[in-house]
């Protein structure tokens, strides 16, 4: 199969003119030709979206209980352009994450849209100060068993910690090992946060959102991961979360390779304003998702919606394309089978109208699903 005509955006996230003649789900060669193929003249091709945190969307949720709500998930994420993703879990008892890991891994392989990488492990190795809409009377102290067992039954690509509970040096020592270490819902300042990238901490769950803040003499957890250099942050781009004036600033501190937008969506997403659930809690849709008191619990959104909202903040075109493609492969170590149009990539591929507006055709793996 070729795809034809259309404005490219190739490896280094620059548009070229170009066909793609792809090959068993493979990019196999990326070079205008005079063979016949699927016409997309007036459309861009983009990598395919990579959410590597969605917790739910269009009334499916990762830790529901239900067996096929991973698989629902990967349905609807790729008619929105995403084309993998991390089903991601909260604050629950160890035997309930048994059972939704359980039914994540049971999917693995056979998804009918979106594919899925392995699980982000949200909680319950979390400060109870910060711990947001997740539930605390789960909350626990970091355990590398209860990791290792929840690993073993589904790949975790992606694990939150509190670095200032005590047993986190160790717990990350061991488990960036395996995946990739978050911090997350902390109390810890800057001076602990720059210690625990030391111990292997990569990356920083919705950054802004349930840890220390940037402020004028205390630089807080936000302060040290965008005073780092090789820390990855999670953006959630809703415009609720974060003002885009403060998207701006953060996009412009991170630079282009460390910023991710994830969704953090809940099974809200793509659905009217009601009343739903979110990791054994009641959420209520109205402006976004919240929990009864107004605290904000997870998102309503997509990362299509969310590229969208980048072009009109006035984030760079080509630090918005990679923030959805290849940093959130390269947070989880997923970059060299997706994330960037390459030969011998996976064809996760999004077309798009030539104003990135609207999608055209959704490939992944090579099999068009819109």
């Amino acid at each position: 199969m070729i795809i034809k005509n259309a404005t490219v955006y190739d490896g280094n996230f620059e548009p070229v003119r170009a066909d793609i003649e792809i090959e068993n789900g493979i990019i196999k060669k990326i070079a205008q030709t005079d063979a016949e193929g699927m016409d997309f003249s007036g459309c861009v091709v983009l990598p395919g979206f990579i959410d590597i945190h969605i917790h739910g969307c269009n009334l499916a949720d990762a830790t529901d209980g239900n067996a096929d709500s991973a698989a629902k998930m990967s349905k609807w994420l790729a008619a929105k352009g995403i084309t993998s993703f991390c089903p991601t879990t909260m604050t629950l008892s160890a035997e309930t994450l048994k059972k939704c890991f359980g039914y994540v891994a049971d999917t693995i392989g056979k998804e009918e849209g979106a594919y899925i990488h392995g699980i982000n492990m949200e909680g319950p190795f979390i400060a109870p100060e910060k711990k947001g809409a997740q539930d605390g009377a789960h909350i626990i102290a970091p355990d590398f068993t209860l990791f290792s067992e929840l690993n073993d039954i589904c790949p975790v690509k992606l694990v939150d910690i509190a670095p200032e509970r005590e047993g986190a040096e160790e717990f990350t020592k061991k488990a960036s090992k395996i995946c990739t270490v978050s911090a997350a819902h902390t109390t810890a300042d800057y001076a602990k946060g720059i210690e625990a990238f030391g111990w292997g901490i990569s990356h920083a769950t919705h950054l802004y959102n349930a840890m220390s803040g940037l402020g004028s003499r205390e630089p807080g957890m936000v302060g040290a991961v965008l005073d780092s250099d090789d820390v990855f942050a999670e953006l959630i781009c809703d415009g609720i979360h974060i003002s885009p004036a403060t998207l701006r600033i953060s996009f412009r501190a991170l630079g282009e390779d460390r910023t991710v937008v994830v969704s953090d969506a809940t099974m809200s997403a793509g659905l009217e304003p009601g009343e739903y659930m979110l990791g054994g809690q009641k959420i209520y849709k109205t402006d976004a998702a919240r929990l009864a008191d107004g605290t904000l619990a997870g998102s309503s959104t997509n990362l299509f919606e969310e590229f969208r909202n980048l072009r009109k903040f006035g984030i760079p075109l080509k630090q918005a394309i990679k923030s959805v493609t290849i940093n959130p492969a390269r947070a989880i170590g997923a970059d060299e089978k997706t994330g960037s149009i390459e030969e011998g990539k996976n064809a996760d591929l999004l077309i798009l109208s030539e104003d990135f507006s609207e999608i055209k055709a959704v490939f992944v793996k090579g099999k068009q699903i819109v």
